[in-house]
């Protein structure tokens, strides 16, 4: 996990599971609170905007963000996690939206160009499009 400055900022880890992926998300040196996080489509995370990890993953056009959308199609979407006032965190997700190789119908986050982990600077409020208001890219990692 990379900051936008290119230091380290932790890790992270994705694991198969039944019917999707779990992440654990290791973090230290970010703004205390909460943050959206989503799977991003391309498996580069250039420093200090992280621009070239691409948009969400998705399965299906036009991309429909949000968990709390009835109509979401965006593969990407994870819950928020929180950062302590030490500007750390622990967290793991799980998600039924991906999986690593692209099995079931879902987007896998191995495929050709990979993928990346990024952490924005806000929630994500789960609704509003294109990402829910989660704001700058402040974190990232590739999916490996």
């Amino acid at each position: 996990l990379m900051g936008t400055d290119g230091t380290a900022r932790g890790a992270i880890h994705v694991t198969a599971a039944p019917k999707g992926v779990l992440l654990r998300i290791e973090a230290t040196g970010l703004i205390p609170g909460w943050h959206g996080v989503h799977f991003h489509e391309k498996g580069v995370c250039g420093p200090p905007k992280f621009t070239d990890a691409g948009a969400h993953v998705h399965a299906a056009t036009p991309v429909v963000h949000g968990l709390l959308n009835a109509n979401a199609n965006d593969a990407g979407d994870l819950p928020n996690f929180f950062v302590g006032q030490d500007g750390s965190a622990t967290a793991e997700l799980y998600s039924t939206l991906v999986t690593l190789n692209g099995t079931d119908g879902h987007p896998g986050l191995l495929d050709s160009d990979g993928s990346a982990l990024v952490i924005h600077a806000n929630p994500d409020d789960d609704r509003t499009q294109p990402i829910g208001g989660a704001g700058d890219r402040v974190a990232c990692a590739v999916i490996h």
